[in-house]
């Protein structure tokens, strides 16, 4: 493991509050990572903390952003062996981390990995059932052969804390300009390459957040955008919609014996869900003037 360079890319937009305590584990990693931070020019203190943490800096402008194009940046920045995508606000469990998540790609068996996401402490239901439904307790490898039993799950990453071989991404032209999605995205391109992935439980970080209905409503609809536009990348027999199905029955039923009174909020929620998912699919070819009115990001809509 010591020979293989592994880099960190941190991608920052007013982060100051966040830095010390995702960058601490990182930093003392035994892997000695480059951490870069790429910052969307902040307008906190987050360069100057990051720089005083002892991470590298680039800065590029706001409205430069994107969930694709700037990870590419920020890769090929790094030219690493291994290249690591972080989000500010996951916060690694221990300084193992890293060591436990590039494993399986330095033991040459996947190009893709990543960690299990718990939600952060007090979390409320509505947070913490996400993470525990598509983070289980056991590990386990996935590759385009596994369709058939997994469905769309089979393409389920999360760069909120992910590691991926830099050559492999090289096959398949690196991260892509996408409105959200990028790690699956990237993870589609290389599985049907020929590539693995591997969920590696033991890699354990505190992410979660909290959405309001409209947030809800308008991260589905950009979901749909993203899913119809790359409905032949991630085409497979289980749809979307199977894949939803089953979490929502899986909530409903935990709810119903656990948090009953919780119920009609439930039903909102996928409510919300379910029509922005529709219109982010009914609108893809809609001006964009029509899809910033719905969209969660406002700034791809130029």
């Amino acid at each position: 493991m010591n020979q293989v360079s592994i880099g960190v890319a941190i991608p920052t937009l007013n982060s100051e509050k966040y830095l010390e305590r995702c960058l601490a584990p990182l930093l003392a990693s035994a892997l000695k990572p480059r951490i870069l931070i790429i910052d969307s020019s902040s307008d906190d203190g987050t360069v100057v903390k990051a720089k005083s943490l002892g991470a590298e800096v680039v800065v590029i402008p706001r409205h430069e952003f994107n969930h694709g194009l700037t990870r590419e940046k920020a890769r090929k920045h790094l030219g690493t062996d291994i290249v690591i995508m972080v989000t500010a606000d996951a916060i690694a469990e221990d300084q193992n981390v890293l060591e436990k998540l590039v494993q399986p790609i330095v033991e040459g068996k996947a190009s893709i990995a990543y960690a299990r996401q718990l939600p952060h402490d007090g979390a409320s239901f509505f947070e913490a059932f996400p993470r525990h439904f598509n983070y289980p307790e056991v590990s386990h490898m996935r590759s385009i052969d596994d369709l058939s039993f997994y469905g769309v799950y089979t393409f389920f990453c999360s760069d909120s804390c992910a590691a991926y071989l830099n050559r492999a991404l090289d096959e398949v032209g690196g991260f892509q300009e996408v409105l959200l999605g990028e790690d699956t995205v990237a993870t589609a391109m290389l599985l049907r390459k020929g590539h693995h992935i591997a969920y590696q439980a033991e890699a354990r970080v505190k992410h979660s957040h909290a959405y309001t209905l409209v947030q809800e409503f308008q991260r589905y609809y950009d979901t749909g955008i993203a899913r119809k536009q790359y409905g032949d990348l991630l085409n497979c027999e289980s749809s979307d919609n199977k894949q939803g199905a089953s979490y929502v029955s899986a909530m409903i039923k935990k709810l119903a014996q656990e948090k009953p009174l919780l119920l009609p909020y439930a039903f909102a929620q996928t409510l919300a869900k379910w029509l922005g998912y529709q219109l982010g699919r009914a609108t893809i070819n809609s001006p964009s003037w029509i899809k910033k009115i719905f969209s969660s990001q406002k700034f791809y809509w130029k």
